[in-house]
């Protein structure tokens, strides 16, 4: 009967559960392919959703109302904070925004010390844009 291994007739039952755990063992290594493959498709498409998604929130990042109205433009032709004049020696001016006002500066060097006090330069730059009487 129980004859597949010496000693089998003494304990049949250990038969019956070496056939039984060793289905298991294959159930076990079939799950676990299948749990890994579901994983690994899950990853690949976290990341392809991701990296698709980005733009977007770039785009929607740049539709704030802040964003949608246009700066207003520096009319200055010298750098508020040297006194140099713009597009010179110094080549193309460093051109950014500060709090919905366009700033230009003779260079990227003048960012630094525009920074420290940036108040007084904008209102130089505002002043200039005022309608003289």
């Amino acid at each position: 009967m129980y004859l597949a291994y010496p000693g089998a007739l003494e304990i049949p039952q250990k038969l019956f559960f070496e056939g039984f755990f060793a289905d298991w063992c294959i159930i076990d290594v079939v799950i676990l392919d299948i749990i890994m493959k579901t994983l690994k498709m899950n990853g690949i498409l976290a990341l392809t959703v991701s990296f698709l998604a980005l733009p977007l929130a770039v785009q929607a990042v740049d539709t704030n109302s802040a964003a949608a109205t246009p700066p207003k433009p520096d009319k200055l032709t010298t750098c508020p904070v040297s006194g140099e004049k713009l597009g010179g020696d110094m080549g193309k001016p460093y051109v950014f925004v500060y709090q919905g006002q366009e700033v230009k500066l003779c260079c990227p060097g003048c960012k630094k010390d525009f920074d420290k006090d940036p108040a007084k330069y904008i209102k130089k730059i505002q002043d200039a844009a005022a309608p003289k009487k």
